[in-house]
């Protein structure tokens, strides 16, 4: 039987499957992207796959105090066309 990777959403602290995550990443050139591979360089963090959880994040900036760094509104734009 194949082990499931399982991750914790930072918003919810859910641990879920990776499949059913979205990882964000800082790169090491400072660069906030979405990572749809799972498997860029940088310090990530995972969000459940919910517009919900995409709004807690904006509103209270934890993905941004989690990567230490701002994180730029076209992010989450992405992220809720990504749901959609």
């Amino acid at each position: 039987m194949k082990k499931i990777p399982m991750r914790s959403c930072v918003i919810t602290r859910e641990k879920l499957p990776k499949n059913e995550l979205v990882r964000i990443v800082r790169t090491p050139e400072g660069e906030v992207v979405i990572d749809l591979s799972g498997k860029k360089n940088g310090h990530g963090a995972y969000l459940k796959k919910d517009l919900e959880v995409f709004e807690k994040a904006k509103k209270g900036n934890a993905l941004g105090h989690h990567l230490k760094i701002e994180i730029p509104d076209q992010i989450f734009e992405d992220l809720k066309e990504l749901v959609k």
